[in-house]
């Protein structure tokens, strides 16, 4: 049998903010959306790139000798990447000491992968901690995903998949048997203005988080807050109405349901010129404490639990 092979952007280990206790995360490239603040832009296209991050850059070039479709440029102009010429063969990274240009991916085995994982096995035991798969959009790569979490769950490691759920429910279906936790991510309810934030509609991730929901799976809804995209007690508020909707379906009565507030930064901003992308949430500030407060108290008021705010569970769900 073909080993199963995917493309991941970052392998993570001693992670402590996607999921329980201390894990690995594995970023797999390719995403169906276009946020346009998103934290993670290098996961955005499914294909290896290359970055350049010109502040390094030495201007030694060494990069222009080795390339040989001429993507790489050093002359009266300054430096510059022609990006529409480049393949990402990765030879000016090899030839890069100064550290400027750096892949975005790598084609990996699904098994290369876990034994990266379990390298750490010891950790997740003490601390309760796992694997987790995030992104981009793990289920764009359906395949690659499933065989590790098969392998991680063989091996005795606790499973969390990160997702959109803009995905197939048939590929969301198949990971239920070897994942123990989903994070999901809600950006609006409104149909309009998430394709306006986002770029697609919610239709199909809407009727996917119903139907995870009625799984029975432990869930952590996780809402970027976004200035001037849903920072309102109105936007917060409805997102957890439609949390509480969910109890209904599920045997445990949502106590495995809760919503995590994660405030707008601009950490990423450098990441998007290393791409050639632009930034267009370059002119956002991040929400103030006292707003992301309100938000959370906004999403209480609904009888939803509120996690990590202010540093604890709070609400009447149960811890997961």
């Amino acid at each position: 049998m073909m080993p199963v092979t995917g493309t991941v952007f970052n392998i993570q280990r001693f992670s402590i903010h996607d999921g329980p206790g201390i894990r690995t995360t594995v970023f797999l490239k390719g995403c169906p959306l276009r946020c346009f603040w998103c934290h993670n832009p290098e996961g955005l296209r499914k294909t290896v790139e290359i970055q350049f991050f010109a502040a390094r850059c030495i201007g030694c070039g060494e990069c222009v000798r080795v390339c040989t479709h001429h993507a790489q440029e050093l002359g009266e102009n300054g430096r510059i990447y022609h990006r529409e010429r480049c393949t990402a063969c990765g030879a000016c990274v090899d030839a890069c000491f100064a550290g400027a240009l750096q892949r975005a991916g790598q084609v990996i085995e699904a098994g290369k992968v876990v034994e990266e994982v379990l390298r750490d096995s010891a950790f997740y035991a003490n601390s309760g901690g796992g694997v987790t798969l995030s992104g981009g959009e793990p289920l764009l790569q359906p395949a690659f995903s499933l065989a590790i979490l098969e392998a991680c769950r063989a091996a005795g490691i606790h499973t969390a998949l990160e997702t959109s759920t803009c995905c197939s429910w048939e590929a969301l279906k198949r990971t239920l048997p070897v994942t123990d936790l989903y994070m999901v991510d809600i950006k609006h309810l409104d149909p309009n203005l998430h394709r306006a934030a986002a770029g697609v509609s919610n239709q199909k991730i809407l009727a996917n988080i119903r139907r995870l929901a009625a799984a029975g799976k432990p869930i952590i809804f996780r809402v970027p807050v976004v200035p001037g995209v849903n920072d309102t007690v109105e936007v917060i508020g409805g997102i957890a109405a439609f949390v509480c909707g969910l109890f209904p379906l599920r045997e445990d009565g949502g106590a495995g349901l809760s919503i995590e507030l994660l405030p707008f930064h601009r950490l990423a901003e450098d990441k998007y010129t290393s791409l050639g992308l632009e930034y267009r949430a370059q002119s956002l500030e991040p929400p103030a404490k006292d707003r992301m407060a309100a938000l959370a108290e906004a999403a209480l008021a609904h009888g939803v639990t509120v996690r990590n705010w202010p540093g604890k569970v709070s609400g009447p769900g149960e811890r997961i």
